[in-house]
């Protein structure tokens, strides 16, 4: 997707220059910590050059030449796979409510779907959503999006998150008009 790899090295640039190191400059950076885990490299960016999640998460895979799914496709697990692993033992009974999520957003358009290890990642231009089991009892539907009408159940999260805001679904009956408006705005926030 032409527009996705667009938007990602748009990322990398405005890091770039939010950092004031090339990229060569930051990947040399992040090999001399010797760390060698994801997340362990994102805290590390986060902590030491003062980077949001979204632009530290960004900076790993590019550093690392990844996109988040090759090492699964590596493993020989396609999405639905993905999808067992996620909604598995406890966690089971909550495959509805992303069924659910994802039988609404699919009428919005073309997008592209990321799962990750605990979540997935739904893409247009930029991230416009997640969804993944938070509990054995509850989804979270994470949007970017700003300034949506404030609502009990919409919990706006702190600056530098990977979503402005959360949802907690715990039934699929709770994705309703008001739930589908906020996923179609953040849909149309990110294209």
């Amino acid at each position: 997707m032409d527009t996705l790899k667009s938007a990602v090295e748009t990322q990398i640039n405005n890091i770039q220059k939010k950092t004031g190191k090339t990229l060569e400059e930051l990947t040399t950076f992040v090999l001399a910590s010797g760390l060698t885990k994801h997340g362990e490299i994102r805290e590390m960016l986060m902590r030491e050059l003062g980077l949001g999640h979204g632009d530290a998460n960004a900076l790993v895979h590019a550093v690392l030449q990844s996109d988040g799914t090759r090492k699964a496709e590596a493993n020989g697990l396609n999405a639905d796979t993905l999808l067992d692993e996620i909604y598995t033992g406890a966690k089971t009974g909550l495959r509805p409510i992303h069924e659910a999520l994802m039988a609404e957003i699919v009428n919005f358009g073309e997008f592209e779907t990321l799962p990750k290890k605990g979540y997935v990642s739904l893409r247009r231009k930029k991230q416009f959503a997640m969804i993944g089991p938070a509990t054995n009892s509850r989804v979270d539907l994470g949007l970017n999006v700003k300034d949506l009408t404030a609502d009990s159940r919409l919990l706006e999260q702190p600056k530098g998150s990977m979503c402005n805001y959360i949802v907690r679904i715990t039934d699929p009956s709770q994705v309703d008009s008001t739930v589908i408006n906020w996923l179609r705005a953040a849909f149309d926030s990110a294209g």
